[in-house]
């Protein structure tokens, strides 16, 4: 499975900015996908996961009221809505697989088991 981010770019404090995550290669069985970001001089955190059908989605508390994520199966597609960017959130983007049909929260807080990693796409958010 190769991942593809993308919309990534720079923007001012308070714009909104989606990010996109397509899947391709052996993408036939179920999956969860998610995002991570790294900053500069900073570990990388977890932000954002969904599950398979969609009907489950996780969000680390810093997000929670600004982001959203969605996926488009049709597509093979991932979204993460930013809206209210703030320069904290300025960071490399990468976005991850876990596969199977279970949707495990510690496999995403602690990035346990990922299976397959996007390269990243860079959102800077200005002040």
């Amino acid at each position: 499975v190769q991942l593809q981010a993308s919309g990534g770019g720079l923007v001012q404090a308070g714009d909104s900015l989606r990010l996109s995550c397509t899947a391709s290669g052996r993408t036939s069985g179920s999956y969860a996908m998610g995002w991570f970001r790294q900053a500069p001089g900073k570990e990388r955190e977890f932000v954002a996961a969904i599950s398979w059908h969609g009907e489950d989605t996780y969000l680390a508390d810093f997000v929670k009221d600004r982001f959203t994520i969605s996926r488009d199966n049709a597509k093979n597609t991932m979204y993460l809505q930013m809206t209210s960017l703030t320069p904290e959130d300025t960071a490399v983007y990468y976005c991850a697989v876990d596969l199977g049909e279970n949707f495990w929260v510690t496999t995403w807080l602690h990035a346990d088991g990922i299976d397959y990693w996007g390269q990243g796409t860079q959102v800077t958010v200005s002040s």
